[in-house]
Formats: C-alpha cells, sequence, structure tokens
C-alpha cells in the first residue's frame, strides 16, 4: 500500500466494472448455478450481506475476494518505493471533503486548492461546495468550468465535483460524481429535489429521514440509468451535533449500499483547536456543539468532542462503527480537510463581493496579514484518505472507496501501511474477506513504511504503537439505534521505533471460533487514555481533545478500514 507519484498519471474516464451474478440482487437465487447459489447463501448466513443479499458494489473487492476472484488488475505505477505491492494496487491519497468561493462561508478559487492539494501531495480530491438556494440556482454550474479548467491544467490530479450534502433531518454529508456530461445536471436535480437546506426539511422528522432515503435512491437509479457512470455518498462530521442517530445511519447504508458507503472518521478543521491567540481557541474540528432538540437523547455528552482529532464514533473501541462493523456492515471511514480558510494563509475575500447575487466571491485577495483565527488545512497538508486502485483513474478511486481498500492519517505519520489477512489459501487487503473453517489459524500481517522526511510543520512524526482491534462479527441488531459492539476490543499492541521501517508485524489468532472483523490504529504517543468501554476494552485510546487548547500536530494518529474473516 506505497503512497508514491509517478510524474505520468493516466485519467481516464472508465466506468467501474460490473457486479459478480452472486452480488446482482436483480439475479434471482433461480438463475444462478449451484456453486453461485452455494456462495450467495454462505454471505447470507454470515450476516454480511443480510437477508437483502448482495451488498452490491458497496462489498467491492472484498466480496470479490471470499468468491475466489481478482481484488483488483494489476497496475504497472502500482508498486511501492520498495517495489512491493503484491496486490497489484495504487494507493492514492485525497480529500473528499474541500470548499471554494462558491460557498457562503468559503473563499478560494478551485485553482488554488488544486495546486496546494498537489503540492502537498494528493492525487485525487473533490469540490464540494455547501448545498443552498444560490447553489444550486448559480454554483453548481458555474463551479463546473473552473473545475473542467483545472482538469485541463493539472493533469496529475483527479478532480471531482461534488456537494456538501445538507442532508434531511440530519448533518452534511459529501456527495459526488464521475465526470461526465451529465454531472452538473445530475448535482442540480439532486440538490433541487433533496437537499435539506433547500427543502426546508433540516429538522429531524420521519418525514425528512424519507427524503433523504429517497436522495440516495436516486444516486442509485442516477447510475442505474447511465446518467452518470458512478455515485458515492459519505456522511461528514458525524457525531459534532448529535443529529446522525444509529438508525438513519443504517437505513442510508441499507438503502444503497454502493452508494452510501461511510463517514468522515475524522472531520476536517483540525487547527481550530490550537490555543488562542496563536489559534482560534475553538473545539478541534469545530466541534463546540450541545445537545439540542433534534440531537439523538442517546448520545453520551462524549460525542460531541474529538479523541485525538477523530469523531467519537470512530475512536471509541466498542461504538457506534464498530457496532455496524459487527453487523457485518462494510461502512468505511476516511479523513479530510474541510477546507474553507486555511489557518495563517493572509487571504482575505474579494472586495466588492455579492454573493446572494452572483453565487460566488470575488477573488481573493492579499489581506496583509496572517489569518490566526482560520481553523483549516490545506487540502494534503494534515488529513491524507489512501485509497487502493486499480489504476490512476475516476472510476479505479471510486470503486477503491467503495471497496473499503483505505487508510487514513494525520500530520504525514505513517508513509506505507500494508495490511493482509490470511487464513488457509485466502488472503485478502483492506476492506476484504477470507474465508476459514472454525478451529482454523488466522494472521493478520502488517507492513508499515514510516516517514523518512519532514511533515509539513517541519518535522518527522514518530509513530509509537500499533493497535489491532478485533470484533466479533454477530449479525444484524433487533435495536437500530444500538451504537455499541460488546465483543471489541484492542486484542494486541505493538511498540514501534525508528529502526521498524519496512518492518512486518504479526499477529495470529489459533482456532478462530466464528466471523471476525479486525482494523488497526496508531499513535505517536503523547496523548492517551483509557477508553469510554473501559481499561480492559481499550487500555491506551486516544484522549479526548481539550476545548480551546488542542495542537493537532503534538497528537497524530491513523487508522485502517476493516478486514473480515468468516467461518464455516
Amino acid at each position: 500500500m506505497g503512497h508514491s507519484h509517478p510524474h505520468h498519471h493516466n485519467h481516464d474516464h472508465d466506468v467501474p466494472a460490473g457486479l459478480p451474478p452472486v452480488l446482482d440482487t436483480s439475479i434471482p437465487d433461480s438463475e444462478l448455478s449451484p456453486g453461485e447459489v452455494s456462495r450467495r447463501g454462505f454471505l447470507r448466513r454470515a450476516g454480511i450481506l443480510g437477508a437483502g443479499a448482495a451488498a452490491a458494489g458497496a462489498l467491492g473487492g472484498g466480496v470479490a475476494g471470499v468468491l475466489g476472484e481478482p481484488q483488483a488488475a494489476s497496475a504497472k505505477d502500482g508498486r511501492d518505493e520498495r517495489g512491493d505491492n503484491p496486490d497489484g494496487l495504487v494507493w492514492l491519497a485525497g480529500d473528499h471533503h474541500i470548499h471554494t468561493r462558491y460557498s457562503p462561508d468559503g473563499l478560494y478559487r478551485v485553482t488554488d486548492h488544486v495546486r496546494h492539494a498537489s503540492a502537498f501531495g494528493l492525487d485525487w480530491m473533490v469540490i464540494t461546495d455547501h448545498g443552498s438556494d444560490q447553489h444550486v440556482k448559480i454554483g453548481v454550474e458555474k463551479v463546473n468550468p473552473d473545475i473542467r479548467r483545472a482538469r485541463d491544467l493539472h493533469k496529475d490530479m483527479l478532480v471531482f465535483q461534488g456537494l456538501e450534502w445538507n442532508i434531511p433531518s440530519a448533518e452534511h454529508g459529501t456527495v459526488f460524481v464521475h465526470p461526465g456530461q451529465n454531472e452538473v445536471a445530475v448535482l442540480k436535480e439532486f440538490e433541487s429535489s433533496f437537499d435539506g437546506s433547500v427543502k426546508k426539511a433540516t429538522g429531524s422528522s420521519p418525514a425528512n429521514e424519507a427524503l433523504a432515503i429517497a436522495g440516495i435512491n436516486f444516486l442509485a437509479e442516477a447510475v442505474d440509468r447511465r446518467r452518470v457512470p458512478d455515485a458515492l455518498f459519505l456522511a461528514n462530521h458525524p457525531s459534532r451535533k448529535g443529529i446522525d442517530s444509529p438508525h438513519e445511519i443504517r437505513g442510508w447504508r441499507d438503502a444503497q449500499p454502493r452508494i452510501a458507503v461511510g463517514m468522515e472518521g475524522a472531520p476536517g478543521h483540525q487547527a481550530a483547536g490550537i490555543k488562542a491567540p496563536l489559534g482560534p481557541g475553538s473545539g478541534r474540528g469545530y466541534y463546540d456543539s450541545k445537545p439540542s432538540k433534534d440531537s439523538f437523547p442517546g448520545y453520551p455528552n462524549e460525542s460531541y468532542v474529538t479523541w485525538g482529532g477523530f469523531d467519537w464514533m470512530t475512536a471509541t473501541v466498542g461504538g457506534l462503527w464498530d457496532s455496524l462493523l459487527a453487523e457485518g456492515k462494510p461502512w468505511w471511514i476516511t479523513a479530510n480537510s474541510d477546507s474553507h480558510s486555511v489557518y495563517g494563509d493572509p487571504a482575505t475575500r474579494g472586495a466588492g463581493s455579492d454573493f446572494n447575487a452572483n453565487g460566488y466571491y470575488n477573488d481573493p485577495q492579499y489581506g496583509g496579514g496572517v489569518n490566526l483565527a482560520n481553523g483549516d488545512f490545506w487540502p494534503g497538508f494534515y488529513s491524507r484518505t489512501h485509497v487502493g486502485a486499480a489504476s490512476r483513474s475516476y472510476a479505479a478511486v471510486m470503486e477503491g472507496i467503495r471497496a473499503g481498500r483505505i487508510w487514513v492519517d494525520h500530520g504525514g505519520l505513517l508513509n506505507s501501511l500494508n495490511v493482509w489477512l490470511r487464513a488457509g489459501g485466502s488472503r485478502a487487503t483492506l476492506g476484504g474477506m477470507v474465508q476459514a473453517r472454525r478451529g482454523a489459524d488466522v494472521e493478520l500481517r502488517i507492513r508499515i513504511g514510516l516517514p523518512q522526511q519532514a511533515n509539513w510543520a517541519e518535522f518527522v512524526p514518530q509513530l509509537k504503537r500499533i493497535d489491532v482491534i478485533m470484533g466479533d462479527v454477530t449479525g444484524p441488531v433487533t435495536d437500530r439505534d444500538t451504537f455499541k459492539a460488546p465483543n471489541t476490543r484492542v486484542v494486541q499492541s505493538f511498540e514501534v521505533t525508528p529502526a521498524d521501517d519496512g518492518r512486518e508485524f504479526v499477529f495470529r489468532l489459533p482456532k478462530v471460533d466464528g466471523p471476525k472483523y479486525f482494523r488497526l490504529r496508531g499513535t505517536d504517543g503523547n496523548r492517551s487514555a483509557p477508553g469510554l468501554m473501559g481499561a480492559a476494552v481499550d487500555p491506551h485510546g486516544p484522549a479526548a481533545d481539550v476545548f480551546g487548547d488542542a495542537d493537532p500536530w503534538k497528537d497524530l494518529w491513523f487508522y485502517s478500514n476493516p478486514l473480515w474473516v468468516l467461518t464455516h
């Protein structure tokens, strides 16, 4: 899973490959071969696919691995710096949550973000201006020429067009589509029909929850009808206001698992917690809210702050994310900048701007001094989402996200991460699954590449520990507002030194007794505390970020997405 930047990128506009018959819910069991029926039944019984059979493309390469099909095509440019990438993937770093002057609280041009993202090592990015009355009437169309121009000028960057959806009855989310002739039309129709702000449907209610599901179904239908080659939705800063209830998250995912694929494991605005007067002095990620009438009443007070820069849903071992994984639901995490206005940047909004009339602000201009009250970083400067793709293309990045081939880090804590789960003759990487007989031995192999040069804060970060987190797959829950997984815990920790660059760490589980999942977490070791579920579950987890005094560079973590072993 090395991350490299060859000079020549191939940005073909290919479309995702069709689903295997076993995963295609439009094909009844009666039309499958006996072997395919057996494999589909196995996945149902394991609780991974649920009674509704195929989770469509949401399981992507992971299910392909279980079914004995290749997880990714070979890619000549997919070798990491050690020339060792047996999965044939190219690992591309990106950011799916970025705002421009077409957002009412934005500042920068598309090209400003693209140039900085490229300089800071990203390969792909999504422009996600806020859904609003002005945006749907003017902004969606006016930003598109800027995006297409950036694609032409920056051949080494994949630039998607999307938007930040005001999810009816919930928080915000990234929606983006594969580039094509209908990208503007589909996004415009989606926003006008399903955006909570545009439709005045932001409050918590069953009707608004249904409108959100209808929006996700609209995106799936747009792909099915070939209006766009592909579309994805990810929930943004899910715990910030407490209004993304567990049953809503499950509802989004279950409605269209090939479209609704995950959430921000770590929000943007990571500079917001820097202590005043040298920073905004707010909550890290601008997590500074209290429960409201629309908040889910079951969430504890601890959910409204970040933990080592990560959202409570992700950071809590045995918490909400784990409760989804324990059901066997593929639900992936990302990290990004949510960049609006950059910490320390001297730019201010262009003079004479009339956003309400024009749908954008004039070009930014030099303001004569640094802005230490800004809470954001440039894309790639601090947060990175690494996606394992079969090639350097829009379609391959989207399919890599859908398949869960993702790991995330802050502050350049890790240069590369290779993870393989092995059982018998099966092997899978992140997001994937292997089969094993009950009583067989399972092995998780982790190879790390440590940073060899300074990050953008001008120091070389040092990874101090890797944690292996394991949970039982127990199948669908009866209470869809459940946000605990009592059988998940940290099962092994590895201490890491600078001499461990390129080292392979091995966790072995002898005599597996049922379906499991595994995920990884790592830290620079600067701040830790027992997890919210107790020290027996998580002895050295991230500590709660201190409001107004949370320097993001002094508390670095990485997280991986899960891998599964299914037993029979």
